[in-house]
């Protein structure tokens, strides 16, 4: 599997609330690590299914960190090396209950090249997953959309298009959407794609109902609530499926280990309803732990206790 969703780091601060603002706030704790798309790339990684980094990484400290946690993972990159700018950084205010709010300040990772895409050629069985982030990018975007829709059939294309999906020119959104095979969003993004308020099923159907991704299956995950989903393999089916209920300790990078393992199952064969359910299973493991590369592995979700 090939990752182009760009990785960064993550600055996380717990909160006890969200400041006011022009106000001020005691964190209770700090946290420094790899994030952004390496939450993804190491959820696939623990699956037991190769990933292919594909995006590029940085020079300077941030950069360092990046290409040690890919490494730990035995996730191998490809992009051409940086020699000058640094990896990006993510702030992440993560409040009591789980729930996180970002400031992110992009690094080299914006700046994907056709060179770099050089350096991979996904084939038939393979899946290349990219985020709304780096086709909201000036430099990355223009560079996945004409690359994307020219990958051979049998690619499966995936997209999550994360907190900027309003931020992605709609001539971009349109080259990439219609190759997309697979289209997961959280509930906040669905209701921004569809203008929605709805949840749920009406919530899946809105988004569906938009026709941007003809044939693709689209996801709509829910957090507590799991996830629903339609279209690709499944047809007009429409499959909800439930999350275990669990004490939520930080929900960052959620979104990514359901949408790893959804296709590290996929990749492997396994049919969408298990695959979802896999998913759902993995991200209410992921969100009991600190941190945001928390996904499980083969072995934790078989015993998430012991």
């Amino acid at each position: 599997m090939y990752s182009l969703e760009s990785a960064l780091v993550d600055v996380a601060i717990d909160v006890p609330a969200l400041p006011e603002r022009g106000g001020d706030v005691v964190a209770t704790g700090t946290r420094i690590h790899a994030g952004g798309g390496f939450n993804l790339a190491s959820a696939v990684a623990r699956q037991g299914v190769r990933c292919v980094y594909a995006a590029p990484v940085g020079a300077g400290r941030y950069g360092e960190v990046i290409r040690a946690a890919l490494s730990a993972e035995g996730v191998t990159a490809t992009a051409l090396p940086r020699t000058h700018g640094d990896s990006g950084f993510a702030v992440a205010l993560v409040e009591p209950d789980g729930e996180r709010t970002f400031v992110t300040s992009a690094g080299v990772e914006s700046a994907l090249t056709v060179e770099d895409l050089a350096k991979i050629e996904p084939a038939p069985g393979d899946a290349v997953v990219a985020s709304g982030y780096d086709l909201a990018y000036p430099d990355t975007g223009p560079v996945l959309a004409g690359w994307l829709p020219t990958l051979p059939a049998g690619v499966l294309v995936a997209l999550d298009p994360g907190p900027l999906v309003l931020e992605v020119p709609a001539e971009r959104w349109a080259r990439v959407v219609g190759r997309v095979d697979l289209l997961t969003v959280n509930q906040r993004e669905a209701r921004l794609l569809s203008g929605s308020s709805a949840s749920g099923v009406s919530l899946l159907e809105a988004v569906r109902g938009l026709r941007d991704a003809p044939g693709a299956l689209v996801v709509v995950r829910e957090g507590a609530d799991g996830c629903v989903a339609t279209g690709g393999a499944l047809g007009s089916r429409v499959v909800s499926v439930p999350a275990p209920k669990v004490p939520a300790v930080d929900t960052t990078g959620a979104g990514d280990i359901h949408t790893g393992v959804l296709l590290a199952r996929l990749v492997s064969g396994s049919p969408v309803d298990e695959a979802l359910a896999d998913a759902v299973r993995a991200a209410a493991i992921a969100v009991r732990k600190p941190g945001s590369a928390t996904g499980p592995t083969r072995a934790e979700m078989d015993h998430p206790d012991g």
